[in-house]
């Protein structure tokens, strides 16, 4: 199986819809081969939900989207039983969590508790409500968006959740070119919506997973994997940096990387490559470095040929 033609193509058909954002499309990909989650951060109206619902497509995936507000409940999410009369009986009627890629819009636009209420799902792809447990779809992929920390309403997430999402990326705005033809699709017959086709099945898809575990990591490429992670750990501008479970998160995108190249073995590249979406949501800046996390991004990749050494 030539699976990186199987991305080429799942890529170009997304290309259709959101267009000059490949370098963020693979990646998104890369964190469902993973068996990740991915927190898509940035302004509304880049294509979030757009990028959501065109993978869901692609990839022949039941979509649900949850519109995460300010009284949203855990129950909207999980479900709920409910009382028959006719039986005296509850019967249980499953939330929107219950799909195969879930949407959750605006994430950080609800309570902590109603937040929280993913937490269990995210990580081991279950759920109990009312103390019994309900395993959730295969594949169980969730996309959540959120607005910027700075803007009003919005709630941050907590560590703990934000360490659940094995990627975060931003959009941004689309280059010239790309909004052009964005412009230009809106005043034709071409606006109206794009049908897109499925590019991989469900068997493909578990076979890309399978795929993944086999690819090897050298003993070099873990001691340079253990370089980058101790620098995250004793820069100065760093107050906390990769824990174990991140570490091996980016070991874990890095393979992936590498098989989405058609390669068996990690090189330092695929490492360097997924490590902004691995790490910038990770890593804390300390009181004294006036930049976020992907700023340190920049400033460990500053420091990438001093670590190879």
């Amino acid at each position: 199986m030539q699976i990186q033609a199987l991305v080429d193509n799942a890529v170009a058909e997304i290309g259709k819809v959101l267009l000059g954002k490949e370098p963020q499309v693979r990646l998104a990909l890369c964190c469902l081969f993973a068996r990740g989650h991915l927190l898509i951060e940035d302004l509304p109206g880049m294509g979030k939900t757009t990028l959501s619902h065109a993978l869901a497509d692609v990839l022949g995936l039941s979509w649900k989207r949850v519109q995460f507000t300010s009284d949203l409940l855990p129950a909207d999410i999980l479900g709920v039983s409910v009382y028959n009369r006719n039986d005296a009986s509850f019967s249980f009627h499953p939330g929107p969590i219950f799909t195969q890629l879930l949407l959750a819009d605006e994430i950080n636009r609800t309570t902590p508790r109603t937040q929280s209420a993913l937490l269990e799902a995210m990580a081991e792809s279950q759920v109990t409500v009312e103390g019994e447990t309900r395993a959730l779809p295969e594949p169980f992929f969730v996309i959540a968006t959120q607005n910027p920390i700075h803007q009003s309403g919005t709630y941050p997430l907590p560590e703990s959740q934000l360490d659940r999402f094995l990627m975060r990326l931003q959009l941004g705005y689309p280059h010239a070119h790309a909004e052009r033809e964005m412009f230009m699709r809106r005043q034709s017959a071409s606006s109206e919506r794009v049908v897109l086709q499925q590019r991989i099945n469900l068997e493909q898809l578990q076979l890309i997973r399978e795929e993944v575990g086999a690819v090897h990591a050298s003993d070099n490429l873990l001691d340079y994997l253990q370089r980058l992670v101790a620098y995250s750990r004793t820069a100065a501008e760093i107050a906390v940096g990769f824990s174990p479970r991140g570490a091996l998160a980016l070991l874990d995108c890095a393979r992936t990387w590498a098989v989405i190249q058609n390669r068996g073995h990690v090189v330092p590249e695929d490492l360097q490559m997924v490590l902004p979406a691995v790490a910038s949501h990770r890593l804390v800046p300390s009181g004294d470095f006036a930049g976020d996390g992907m700023a340190l991004v920049e400033l460990m990749r500053r420091n990438v040929d001093v670590i190879r050494a």
